[in-house]
């Protein structure tokens, strides 16, 4: 099933419930992946619907360390809970070591290629890194990979 279609059928389940904070957080996701759909003029691919639900993650991280700095805890909390029902309907979040031996493949894959990999090849692990990441239907933190590729590299 769809990312769209699931988010649709929880609003549902949600209105049923009467649960109006998971009903206006998921009015918001579908909101945000529709306007996606009509900028683009077609319907969204799945690896598209990912990046729209993980730029939201992020919006709210960001949200949540500006309101810790405000001292408003109580939207802080607000945040969180929708960073949550957000990432439920994401890939699981690969953790440090399996993100650790992707690097590890990809470095390989760059040294079998010839050349010694340094940090002059950045870009080419990052990208390599990427798509193997998401080709084992996994998501990882992009700042995360790039601090490992980058100290990996530095080796």
């Amino acid at each position: 099933m769809a990312i769209a279609q699931k988010i649709d059928t929880d609003i549902i389940t949600a209105m049923k419930a009467r649960e109006e904070h998971r009903l206006t957080t998921l009015r918001m996701v579908k909101s945000a992946l529709k306007n996606k759909a009509i900028d683009k003029r077609a319907d969204l691919t799945e690896a598209e619907e990912l990046q729209i639900l993980s730029t939201l993650i992020k919006q709210r991280k960001e949200s949540v360390d500006s309101f810790l700095k405000g001292n408003r805890p109580e939207l802080a909390q607000k945040e969180r809970e929708e960073i949550a029902m957000i990432e439920g309907y994401l890939p699981k979040e690969a953790g440090r070591d399996e993100i650790l031996s992707v690097v590890a493949a990809a470095i390989a894959q760059l040294a079998a290629a010839g050349s010694t990999p340094g940090p002059k090849d950045m870009g080419a692990a990052m990208k390599i890194v990427q798509q193997r990441i998401l080709a084992n239907g996994l998501r990882a933190d992009g700042k995360l990979v790039s601090e490992i590729v980058k100290t990996e590299l530095a080796k």
